[in-house]
């Protein structure tokens, strides 16, 4: 529905005149005023058009700057932007919040518009210390408790000191109207009740599922909260701080407690937003990037504590940011994994990844033409208990090394035994390693009888791991080799091919080793393997007497 012939005239005729002008302004703005419930969009535009031209005069008179307030209030139910800064009018400019940061952190408040607006599913963001991102988004929670105040909405983190936190500048938002003017634009809405104890606001009634919840991940959720349809999950470092990102088995934890305690909780339209800093690659926000990473409804946002030309990014306003130079003694100050997770968004653990994506060569599945030299693989034997079976094939020719196919399951050997001779005769391979370690061998023998009994004959050694040698070292010595191989990255290469490519791409440079690690080890292998001169291509030629 649009707004009414005669008033579309009218805007047209207004914005063709002076708009420095106060009575011009101030029609326009009625226009929109009186038309909101014909066409909103279009009168949000309006009052965005009018809000512009009083910001620029406000020299000139106080009635622009009357004008430019009702114009925030005009908009901020439905624009996250005017919200803050309408509610936060009252506070001296330097006392604000948002506007002494608006200019940085503008990019953060569109990301959360379309995230309430339904552009996004998840939004994730990581930005240094102390900038106000936490700040943001609590004032974000309140203007979605506004919006809908019969929706639940939780709040989580890694602590319940954390979680008290917002809490507590929830409640100074909504409930401090000598500050804050946040019953200005929701007047429908009232405080009804908060519990100190749980943690809990409710706005309008009491609910069963409160209008808000802040509880830590390790608290008790199952059962006690929910998130509504157009409601936010909110979830603020997950992670306490580097020690803990660096215990994968922690890492694990709370991944299954976001996953079955948290995400399991939200009803469909609900959204999903976290703030984190990102100590490691395998964090909540890694897994879930390096799974929807490609997915226009995730959005993940970084901004570093100093940009391309090593400058501060958050030099705010009133001397409230940090400059250059405060973030350069930091730099030099402290180790790097603190800077590099903290300060410029990127997983220290990502640093010191030894083979990263951007790093390997890649096919898109079509083998060269001609047939290959010789079709190889190796095997890393593993009988189940959390470890994989990993034998990548490879279709070798001259000295390219094709990775075509792989197995790479945690099954028993009844599950694997057969995966791996199918793989073994529809690739035609020729030739298989397997390590003798830990029944191996024996694991090798079976394989050779069972390919025999359905007629394929290929040559099969089996061969001891060096235990005087660390895996890890091993394997670092051959990425050279592993990072000349080439991967597939078509669609069909399948879901075991993708589970072996997304664990190879996370393995750290760790003396101590990596948790899992079975799909780098069985291309070191396969790197000895091709290196040890055990095939060669052959050629005819004449006699030469």
């Amino acid at each position: 529905m649009a707004i009414s012939y005669d008033n579309q005239r009218i805007v047209k005729y207004i914005i063709t005149q002076d708009l420095d002008d106060y009575n011009n302004l101030l029609i326009l703005y009625n226009v929109a005023k009186a038309s909101r419930e014909e066409d909103l969009e279009y009168c949000l535009k309006i009052a965005e058009k009018v809000k512009r031209c009083a910001a620029r005069n406000v020299s000139k008179d106080i009635k622009f700057y009357e004008m430019y307030i009702q114009c925030l209030l005009f908009r901020a139910p439905y624009k996250l932007d005017d919200y803050i800064l309408y509610v936060e009018h009252k506070r001296e400019p330097e006392k604000q919040f948002y506007l002494p940061r608006r200019r940085v952190l503008k990019t953060l408040v569109d990301d959360l518009q379309d995230l309430a607006d339904g552009k996004l599913y998840f939004l994730s963001i990581s930005l240094p210390p102390r900038i106000g991102k936490s700040t943001l988004c609590i004032f974000f929670m309140t203007w979605i408790m506004g919006k809908y105040p019969d929706v639940a909405n939780v709040m989580s983190g890694h602590s319940d000191k954390l979680t008290k936190g917002f809490y507590q500048e929830l409640l100074s938002i909504i409930g401090d109207p000598e500050t804050y003017c946040w019953n200005d634009v929701f007047p429908d809405c009232k405080l009804v009740a908060n519990n100190q104890q749980d943690e809990t606001i409710d706005i309008n009634r009491k609910k069963r599922f409160p209008t808000i919840t802040c509880r830590s991940m390790l608290g008790t959720l199952t059962g006690a909260v929910e998130i509504g349809k157009n409601g936010i999950l909110y979830l603020d470092d997950a992670i306490e701080d580097l020690e803990e990102s660096l215990n994968v088995d922690r890492l694990d934890k709370k991944y299954d407690a976001y996953l079955n305690q948290l995400r399991d909780r939200m009803k469909d339209g609900a959204k999903e937003l976290q703030v984190a800093t990102r100590w490691n690659v395998l964090d909540i926000i890694g897994r879930v990037q390096s799974q929807y990473g490609d997915d226009p409804n995730y959005r993940f946002r970084v901004i570093p504590a100093l940009n391309e030309n090593d400058e501060s990014n958050f030099d705010y306003d009133y001397g409230v940011g940090f400059s250059t130079e405060y973030y350069h003694k930091m730099r030099n100050d402290i180790d790097d994994a603190t800077w590099w997770a903290k300060y410029m968004g990127k997983p220290y653990v990502r640093e010191g990844l030894l083979f990263p994506k951007d790093e390997l060569d890649y096919y898109n599945g079509i083998l060269p033409v001609g047939e290959a030299d010789r079709i190889v693989s190796v095997c890393d034997v593993a009988f189940g208990g959390g470890d994989s079976l990993s034998s990548p094939i490879a279709y070798i020719y001259g000295e390219d090394v094709y990775i075509h196919d792989i197995v790479f399951n945690k099954g028993n050997k009844e599950i694997t035994e057969p995966l791996l001779v199918g793989k073994y005769i529809s690739n035609k391979v020729h030739q298989a390693q397997f390590e003798a370690n830990n029944g191996g061998e024996f694991y090798a023998e079976d394989i050779d009888r069972i390919l025999r009994e359905n007629n394929y004959r290929m040559n099969i050694t089996s061969k001891r791991a060096d235990n005087k040698t660390k895996k890890m070292a091993r394997i670092i010595q051959f990425a050279p080799d592993i990072k000349k191989f080439h991967f597939r990255n078509d669609k069909a290469r399948g879901k075991e091919y993708d589970k072996f490519m997304e664990e190879l791409t996370m393995i750290v440079v760790d003396q101590k080793g990596n948790k899992h690690d079975d799909s780098a080890d069985s291309l070191r292998m396969l790197a000895e393997f091709v290196s040890g001169g055990l095939y060669a291509r052959v050629t005819s030629m004449k006699r030469p007497f």
